[in-house]
Formats: structure tokens, sequence, C-alpha cells
């Protein structure tokens, strides 16, 4: 493995993390190794993206081809109102390098299709699903299932938000937990709202999934699924069970 060394400036903006006895210098030079992809930089993605930018993830992929909206303001931190108009991950890149500038930020201005997403997901260690459709979420899921990469999952519906991770060390994937697509049963957050602290949180605790996977510590959500209503203040876990029929996927399904 490539010798990782810190620079002086990196030891003192990453030291409250370093001098945790869980991560150390060794566990930040995981996560500086390491390549994340979030495809998605709306509600669930800007959290992901500071959070992860911050803690000094090495390599960091964002994919989004929409542009900014008013109404994305009242969730999506990233952007302000003189953002309105301009690519989201041409923004979130330029907001996050004002937030440290040491990890190398890849924009990818795309839709993931079938045809570019095996291309696109290879090249990372772990996939961050935080679009806002079923069916972009069983392409990535899919093609995470292909190439054997983890999946930190995240979904917002009014004020009830879920998290789970996939294809985890030979976990249960999406497809385990919702064996068909659920587009046409679940609307989305332009359809019936969302609050706007709801993707903040949701968001959150997909970043620290990737840093417990990255660092691997703690209990990674795999094989459960969180689920917290922050409107009643509750909060429960669902056991996801292993089909082994969707570890075996080698192609992508036809659209």
């Amino acid at each position: 493995m490539e010798e990782v060394n810190f620079t002086d400036k990196e030891k003192r903006r990453y030291q409250r993390q370093i001098m945790l006895p869980e991560i150390g210098e060794a566990g930040q030079k995981k996560l500086k190794q390491a390549k994340v992809l979030v495809v998605g930089a709306g509600g669930l993605g800007c959290p992901v993206l500071q959070y992860i930018a911050a803690a000094g993830v090495g390599t960091i992929g964002i994919v989004d081809n929409d542009q900014v909206k008013e109404s994305n303001l009242q969730r999506q931190i990233l952007y302000g109102r003189n953002d309105l108009g301009k690519l989201k991950a041409i923004i979130a890149r330029q907001r996050l390098t004002e937030l440290n500038d040491i990890p190398q930020y890849n924009v990818l201005n795309t839709y993931l299709r079938s045809q570019n997403v095996l291309s696109i997901l290879e090249d990372y260690d772990i996939i961050v699903d935080a679009t806002d459709n079923f069916s972009s979420r069983y392409l990535i899921s899919d093609a995470c299932v292909i190439l054997g990469k983890p999946l930190v999952f995240g979904a917002i519906f009014k004020f009830e938000g879920q998290v789970a991770v996939f294809n985890y060390k030979g976990g249960p994937t999406l497809r385990c937990l919702y064996p068909e697509k659920e587009e046409k049963s679940v609307p989305d957050a332009a359809s019936v709202g969302v609050i706007g602290v709801l993707p903040g949180i949701i968001g959150s605790l997909q970043a620290n999934e990737v840093l417990k996977i990255i660092l691997q510590k703690g209990e990674v959500l795999s094989g459960k699924l969180l689920v917290l209503d922050i409107f009643e203040n509750r909060n429960y876990m669902v056991e996801v069970r292993t089909n082994p029929e969707n570890l075996k996927l080698k192609k992508l399904p036809e659209e």
C-alpha cells in the first residue's frame, strides 16, 4: 500500500479526529486514501458532501446534472440565491473547496444511466445514494452488486427518513428490502413536501456510515434499516434479510 503522510496543515485540521483512539493517524490515513462517490447533490447530498469533505476523505466524486432552483434553498444548504440557475455539482465543488481544499473533487455533470453507471462507479470504494427516485436507486444498487461496492442509502418523506447500508460484505441489497420498484407509490418532495431539517439529519447519518465503513469501526447499518420520524420523535430498526438470489446479479436488468 502506498505510504501516506500528513502535512502540518492536515495535522492541524484533523487534530480532533486523530486524537480519538478509534481513529488515530492510521484511521485518518484510511480516510485520506478513500474514494467516495455521492450520487445527487441535493437535500441529502449536501450534508453528506460537507461532512465527508470536512473529515478528510481524499477523493470525492459528485454526480448531478441539475441546476439550482429557488425551491431547493429551503433544504439544500450548499447553495444560495446567487447560485440560481447554476449547475449544482459545480457550485458544490466550489463550496466544498472553501471548506477543505485538500481532497480531490471530481465533478460529473451527468445523469446515471445503464450505459455509464458501471464505468462511473468502478473507480470508487463506496457509493452514496442521495437521489430522490427509485429508478436511480435500483440502477445504482444493481451496479454496486455487480461491482462489489458498498452502498450507503438514504431516503426522506415529509417528516420521516431512512438510512441503511446495502451490499456490505455479502449483506442484503436494496432489492432484498424492496424486491420491485416502488416508484408509483412513493411521491417525491416536489409532490408532498419535506421539512428542511430532515435531509440534514439523514444526510449526516449517511456520512457517518461512510466514515465507519472506511475506518472499519463501529456497527455498520448492514442488514438493518433505520427509520426516523422527527415529527413524533420516534425511531426504530427494520431487519433486512438477505435474499441470496439478489447477490448473483452479473449484468444490469433490461430497462
